[in-house]
């Protein structure tokens, strides 16, 4: 054991585990933990927005542990393999004598520090890129059957965990394109199709929503040069921090003299083009790029090992970005240590004052995935996001979280109404109204499809299918339908009401798993540039719902 690992590496990865485990435990959940707490409560092999290696992740993490840490266990675990794999990585005979120099330069990265104890897609995603990397190193050393099943099994994890994987396997096979006809690398891919089945079985049977809102549902924003490229470039600043030039300088300067080291090359730049040239059609987020610290984080190492004088920059440079870092981890707890509030502050909080005025009965949020788990998971009653124009779809308008609060006294809790039966604040200063329904009843999943596309405005008519996937019948008089118009980027300029005739005469209802036709007069915006519209229905006065996908206008 200490021939691989050095005995001082033992002692600050060991400590560096206790580090998350304690940081894991008095921290308050972020918004997104909470959406992927949600998740882990109904397992499926697919989710909404991500496959489903974060639920499972979560899952496991609550077996052992109750509150944040029954979240996050898991997080902490994978957190420190990551940093195992990676010393493993590393091929210098040097590196047992540079370990402080190993855990200085990683501990530096800020992202790479967060997941190591945050439970996000991006925690396993990173620990198995680096276990595809080592595992492929040995395939390159010797294919085996063996090894072939292991990189395959390990492919499929890493598309379990994040759709960006795909960029991952995707360049380091164009690092070495020779792969294709090489009947050990067909056998990984076959077992990570293999493996990976269950997930695009549910992806068929969920109408491959997760790749429609990603693909062609997700808005945007217009171009623009500051937030979307320039964005870019200091995202990419950010993820190495006050390291940020000695790393680039390795990529830079390192040679590539095996196909391992061209992997790493390949995986960097590729994935610092592809998002490059992404940023010219939407901002990229910074933990998109987030696989480039694995390939950067050996290079780097390797690279400046040799190197004495800029090492000892490194070092210096790396301790001020490791304090400067744990002084951050004790703000993520300690509110007052933060110039700002951050989403670890104040949740229970408000969430204790919510309860206290809404006693047990469910809260149904308008338009928050966010809040409607984060509620749930401090105060252990039901919660529901309900969805509508001015939001997005979520795991919320696919899963069965609606019928556990139809037809039951709930408090709906929204920020735009100008009064209510009860009120509070969030830990930002947000005021929040709160509203009883004594009978709330919603059908967010009743879907308007269109056939006759691209739509005209200027049709004399335009027929509409009602599909209601309910097991019960809907009343159409407690329905009214509303027709949204969208941009070019797909944000919302403006929406109506329509009137909605059915085809085969009166009609009072829609019938239960039926579709019955309708004829829509379709308004023309007052606004220009409208280049899409989207159908929405409203029960009972709410808000009109999200009820079909973004229909092209005909130019």
């Amino acid at each position: 054991m200490t021939k691989r690992f050095p005995k001082l590496f033992i002692y600050l990865l060991s400590a560096l585990f206790l580090l998350n485990i304690v940081q894991s435990f008095f921290t308050e959940l972020i918004y997104d933990e909470a959406y992927y707490w949600y998740y882990a409560q109904d397992l499926a092999w697919g989710y909404f927005d991500h496959p489903p290696m974060v639920a499972f992740l979560a899952k496991i993490s609550s077996f052992f542990f109750d509150g944040e840490l029954g979240v996050r266990f898991m997080g902490c675990i994978l957190g420190v393999g990551t940093f195992l794999v990676l010393w493993q990585l590393i091929a210098s005979k040097e590196k047992h004598k540079y370990v402080p120099f190993f855990f200085v330069l990683l501990f530096s990265m800020p992202l790479l520090n967060a997941y190591g104890f945050l439970t996000l897609p991006d925690t396993p995603l990173l620990f198995f890129t680096t276990l595809f990397l080592l595992i492929y190193k040995k395939f390159l050393e010797r294919a085996t059957i063996g090894i072939s099943l292991a990189l395959g099994l390990v492919m499929a994890a890493l598309m379990y965990s994040k759709y960006h994987a795909v960029l991952v396997i995707l360049f380091v096979f164009l690092s070495n394109v020779a792969l294709i006809r090489n009947r050990f690398a067909w056998l990984a891919v076959a077992t990570a199709l293999v493996c990976y089945f269950p997930h695009f079985a549910w992806l068929y049977n969920n109408d491959l929503v997760t790749i429609k809102y990603h693909l062609f549902e997700r808005p945007n924003q217009p171009y623009s040069f500051e937030k979307f490229t320039l964005g870019y470039i200091l995202n990419l600043v950010l993820v190495f921090g006050l390291l940020f030039p000695w790393v680039y300088w390795a990529l830079l300067k390192t040679k590539a003299k095996d196909r391992f080291k061209k992997a790493l090359q390949f995986l960097a730049y590729g994935v610092i083009l592809f998002f490059f040239l992404s940023s010219f059609n939407r901002r990229v987020q910074t933990q998109w790029i987030i696989v480039i610290c694995i390939p950067l984080a050996i290079l780097t190492y390797e690279y400046f090992l040799s190197r004495p004088t800029p090492r000892k920059w490194i070092m210096r440079l790396g301790l001020t970005s490791t304090a400067i870092l744990l002084f951050a981890r004790v703000g993520l707890v300690h509110e007052p240590l933060f110039p700002v509030v951050y989403e670890t502050h104040g949740n229970k909080e408000w969430v204790n004052t919510l309860k206290e005025k809404a006693g047990d009965i469910p809260v149904v949020f308008e338009n928050s995935y966010r809040r409607a788990p984060m509620y749930a998971f401090y105060s252990g009653n039901t919660s529901y996001s309900l969805n509508n124009f001015h939001y997005r779809q979520n795991q919320y308008s696919i899963d069965d979280s609606e019928e556990k609060v139809q037809n039951r006294r709930v408090l709906y809790v929204t920020k735009y109404a100008k009064k209510g039966d009860i009120s509070y604040t969030n830990a930002r200063g947000t005021l929040f109204y709160g509203i009883f329904i004594d009978n709330f009843r919603s059908y967010r999943k009743l879907r308007c499809l269109v056939e006759d596309l691209p739509i005209d405005l200027q049709q004399d008519s335009l027929m509409v299918k009602v599909y209601n996937p309910y097991p019960h019948d809907i009343d159409l008089g407690n329905l009214t339908f509303h027709v949204a118009y969208l941009n070019a980027h797909k944000q919302l300029q403006e929406s109506n009401k329509v009137a909605f005739s059915p085809l085969n005469g009166a009609i009072d209802r829609l019938k239960s798993n039926d579709t019955t036709y309708f004829r829509c007069t379709l308004k023309s915006p007052t606004m220009k540039d409208i280049e899409y519209i989207k159908f929405g229905i409203s029960e009972f006065g709410l808000r009109p719902g999200i009820n079909s996908s973004s229909y092209k206008l005909e130019p």
